[in-house]
């Protein structure tokens, strides 16, 4: 009975990283700017890769490979949206032409 509620829960956790990561492909492949097309890229890689490697650690059971499965999961929460930004700054820096013109800003 453990085993199959673990499957359950593994089969959910897989499908909904799957579907995170296809949305976010139509989503980067939607857009035409650069500065666009970071928000798909940016919560594919949290939220769907967390699923994924969620499901990985409840397949693995209780194990020090799940120890090390939650590691990834947490180096992906710290570095995914801070190379987000970076890239983010790095494209407001370099493309002046087109972002005054593709993106609109907030002004207060």
């Amino acid at each position: 009975m453990i085993d199959i509620l673990r499957q359950v829960v593994f089969a959910f956790f897989l499908l909904a990283g799957l579907f995170i990561q296809i949305t976010a492909v139509l989503g980067v492949n939607r857009f035409r700017f650069s500065m666009n097309r970071l928000h798909p890229a940016g919560m594919s890689d949290t939220l769907g890769l967390m699923l994924m490697a969620l499901a990985a650690a409840v397949y693995a059971g209780f194990e020090p490979v799940t120890l090390k499965i939650l590691l990834i999961v947490a180096l992906f929460w710290i570095t995914s949206p801070v190379c987000s930004h970076l890239l983010g700054r790095l494209i407001r820096e370099t493309d002046e032409k087109h972002f005054e013109t593709e993106a609109k800003e907030w002004k207060p």
